[in-house]
């Protein structure tokens, strides 16, 4: 089950809690002894960051898949510590990455730190509006081998966060690769709690033997997998890079946005619960996918009123920065959420990116 570790930073004694998030997810994703510490150093890093430099904010801590697919190859999962503020932000991005740079007393080694030790790392900052950081460690350090083809350059990344603090999530977020063809799946079990988890989990774990399917034929799948739990909104998004094509099912209470040149397009579910009440005809929409597209999944955690911003367009962003910059800017302590809430995101690497 999605086991996520979502703590809230506001003085120094999370910051342990943060640390220990880390320790727990990294033995669950199997890393080794160096690699733990690792991650263990960069969310003691950020969620001190956090306090000296926001007023505090909060840490969630997930195992997660890489953010790019080998083909033909079973990617180890990588542990993803993601900070959310909504503090000054950071007037100079470039200068806060550097070692030494502070604007307190502190070192000022902590952005440049964690930027150097990890796999992976992003961050968006405005200022006024606050900032979030994502880091991925994985088992072993090192470059990622290149992959030129379409397929190979697509990436995926989302944040998913427990409501009221739980153990576990009952949303659920994987992607697979079979060639050219890139499927991306958000599940939502119904209500929370771990027997929505299991729900949700078992959406995952089916969609690792439907990676050559079309969306509508994987929702089938998935619906004979769920049989037996609770049931789960399901979306399903295939991108065949061959075709230039994006096709998508979705089943249930799950929103799916398109950005297409900077206008969002909404792809629309049909009723039903998968693995209780799905619908006879599963209806598989079309659209034309391209080098500027971004395409964003997300539970109903999410507020309604949500409506994307050109910060959710970004392809040169790392897939998790945008899903926690749109759950960041979607709610508020004034405005908390009332569901698990989980964003999915899949969009191309720049012809200048990683």
């Amino acid at each position: 089950m999605p086991r996520v570790w979502d703590v809230p930073v506001h003085d120094s004694t999370r910051v342990r809690d943060a640390r220990v998030a880390a320790e727990h997810a990294a033995a669950l994703a199997g890393l080794d002894e160096q690699r733990t510490s690792t991650a263990a150093l960069v969310a003691t890093e950020l969620a001190t960051n956090l306090l000296k430099h926001a007023g505090g904010g909060r840490v969630v801590v997930d195992v997660v898949a890489p953010p790019f697919l080998a083909a033909g190859a079973q990617d180890a999962p990588r542990v993803q510590v993601v900070t959310v503020d909504h503090g000054p932000g950071i007037a100079d991005v470039s200068a806060a990455l550097r070692d030494g740079f502070t604007t307190t007393s502190s070192l000022g080694a902590g952005l440049g730190t964690c930027a150097r030790l990890a796999d992976d790392f992003d961050l968006h900052s405005v200022p006024g509006r606050g900032t979030v950081v994502v880091a991925r460690i994985g088992p072993v350090r090192g470059a990622r081998a290149a992959d030129p083809s379409a397929a190979g350059r697509l990436r995926a990344g989302a944040v998913n966060v427990p409501f009221g603090g739980a153990e576990y999530s009952g949303d659920a977020w994987a992607w697979v690769r079979d060639g050219d063809l890139v499927t991306l799946m958000l599940a939502d079990g119904l209500g929370h709690g771990p027997e929505a988890a299991r729900a949700s989990t078992a959406a995952v774990e089916a969609l690792r033997t439907a990676a050559h399917l079309p969306p509508a034929e994987a929702v089938r799948r998935l619906d004979r997998a769920l049989s037996g739990t609770r049931g789960a909104a399901v979306a399903v998004a295939q991108v065949d890079t061959r075709a230039a094509v994006l096709r998508f099912t979705g089943v249930g209470n799950i929103g799916a946005r398109l950005c297409e040149g900077g206008t969002w397009r909404h792809l629309v579910s049909r009723p039903g619960i998968v693995g209780a009440h799905r619908p006879t005809t599963l209806r598989e929409e079309q659209a034309p996918w391209a080098d500027d597209r971004v395409l964003v999944l997300h539970s109903d955690g999410l507020p309604s009123r949500w409506s994307p911003t050109s910060d959710t367009c970004r392809t040169a962003a790392d897939p998790a920065v945008t899903a926690a910059v749109t759950i960041r800017d979607a709610s508020s302590p004034a405005r908390p959420v009332r569901d698990d809430t989980a964003v999915a995101v899949l969009a191309p690497t720049p012809p200048d990116g990683p």
